[in-house]
């Protein structure tokens, strides 16, 4: 664990004032288009992922579900398709994000709990939810505050599902990828007119992947934080990871 602190001192000492006091007008500003320019970056194959994602998820009627990061709700629109009765409650720090992603899950007649908050200290009591997911934020955060949050409410034997775009291991896949980011981030913020926050912050957003974790070090330090069963899935060489664990 030690040395997952030392690392998460550094991405701290980086990021920490973009973190605290950017990101929130950065997710404010493309809230309205931000799942459209997700796709668009991803070439399309966005929800393809995202349906490998959900579809790793094991659910069962009645469930408590935390989507932490929920932005617009996309994961907890998702599950209540497959699953009507599920209990969703998603909580984000960003008001817009969640106000776009309750619209959306009223226009398909889906009751999805919002609350607004800091992630790094979950407003819910231990040991409350079935199944906690979190997916596309995880580089913005510190993550080993909030990985020990979620396990502090996650039920002993319940899973927590992570996703997000991580660090390639390989080298050649890093340099591609990175090189693809330069291009991209750019020109989608040109297309879509962004605004001056998120502008100011098109390095932040390569910068806090090429900081972030590897694939199997997200597996390393689920396993040091106690969780069992660890599963993992690399797509695009490690790019993007799927992680399942279970809380002893």
């Amino acid at each position: 664990m030690q040395s997952f602190l030392e690392k998460e001192s550094i991405r701290k000492e980086a990021f920490q004032n973009i973190w605290s006091d950017e990101l929130d007008d950065v997710f404010s500003d493309v809230a309205e288009y931000y799942d459209q320019v997700n796709i668009i970056a991803s070439l399309g194959l966005l929800n393809r992922w995202r349906h490998r994602f959900v579809s790793t998820i094991d659910l069962s009627p009645g469930q408590k579900v935390l989507d932490v990061c929920a932005g617009t709700n996309v994961i907890g629109r998702a599950l209540l398709s497959r699953e009507p009765s599920l209990d969703v409650q998603a909580i984000d720090k960003s008001a817009a994000m969640q106000e776009v992603g309750q619209r959306l899950a009223q226009e398909k007649g889906f009751t999805i709990k919002s609350t607004i908050s800091d992630v790094h200290q979950l407003p819910f009591p231990d040991n409350h939810f079935d199944i906690i997911t979190l997916q596309w934020a995880s580089r913005h955060l510190r993550i080993v505050d909030v990985f020990s949050e979620i396990t502090r409410v996650l039920k002993p034997g319940g899973y927590f599902y992570h996703c997000d775009m991580l660090r390639p291991k390989e080298k050649i896949v890093a340099q591609l990828y990175y090189a693809y980011l330069h291009i991209s981030v750019p020109m989608l913020a040109f297309l879509f007119r962004s605004g001056p926050a998120a502008l100011a912050c098109r390095d932040y957003f390569i910068e806090a992947i090429r900081m972030f974790y590897s694939s199997d070090e997200l597996s390393e330090l689920l396993a040091e934080i106690g969780y069992s069963n660890i599963s993992s899935k690399d797509i695009l060489g490690g790019a993007i990871g799927l992680h399942k664990a279970c809380k002893a």
